[in-house]
């Protein structure tokens, strides 16, 4: 937390993930899957928008933890899922790890999900090269640079394919939808935060010690400074 607060002096406005590249795409759920949390169980897709960001915020040639922050409908709200590159063993996907190439690397939840079987993490993956809805015959690159300029410049008129699963903490990975994102071509409203406390996957709860770590540090994330009065987390 320490280290957090020192960052919210630097950048007293966002002191992590402090610049990000905004996505849009949708998220389709397979179906059939029994991971307890009905959503993610019932076919479907949605729209959603999204947020690619780099979380310390380090120069673009050095890696850097990614964080990947997705806004899904749901009803009149919205649901927030916040993923970060990890590891995908059963001890990895639970720490974070700086990566230089974000298609090689895992992105997960981190934190469990609570489901009616138990704690359920989630995690996206690219799933390779593909070509673009538009049959341009442009296809993702199988590497997606950590650099914000890079990563816009590879993904440019490219669609990035992710394959979505979830497992319990020490499960395996269990297939359950796609997700397929593109830069969005108006990046003005680069203030989009999210939050998954108060914007929770639709019919999924959260551990309340879960809830905790991430209330800390959200906390210090939304306390004004210098007159600041955006209430908004990540």
């Amino acid at each position: 937390m320490g280290a957090f607060r020192a960052l919210k002096v630097l950048r007293p406005s966002r002191p992590i993930h402090p610049r990000g590249v905004r996505l849009t795409g949708y998220l389709a759920v397979d179906g059939g899957a029994s991971s307890g949390i009905p959503w993610l169980d019932t076919a479907g897709s949605t729209p959603v928008e999204a947020r690619l960001s780099r979380s310390v915020g380090l120069p673009g040639p050095l890696p850097d933890i990614i964080g990947l922050a997705v806004r899904i409908p749901s009803g009149d709200a919205y649901a927030d899922l916040l993923l970060a590159s990890t590891g995908s063993s059963p001890l990895g996907r639970f720490v974070l790890i700086p990566r230089l190439n974000i298609a090689r690397s895992p992105l997960t939840t981190m934190m469990p999900y609570r489901g009616a079987q138990g704690p359920v993490l989630l995690a996206a993956r690219t799933t390779g090269q593909r070509p673009t809805p538009d049959h341009s015959g442009r296809r993702t690159p199988a590497r997606l640079p950590a650099s914000l300029p890079a990563f816009r410049r590879r993904l440019a008129g490219r669609a990035w394919p992710m394959e979505l699963s979830y497992a319990s903490p020490l499960g395996p990975w269990i297939r359950f939808g796609t997700l397929t994102l593109t830069v969005d071509p108006d990046q003005g409203q680069e203030d989009l935060r999210f939050d998954p406390v108060r914007n929770p996957l639709p019919t999924a709860s959260t551990y309340e010690w879960a809830a905790e770590l991430r209330r800390g540090s959200y906390a210090v994330a939304r306390s004004p400074r210098h007159n600041e009065t955006d209430e908004r987390t990540r």
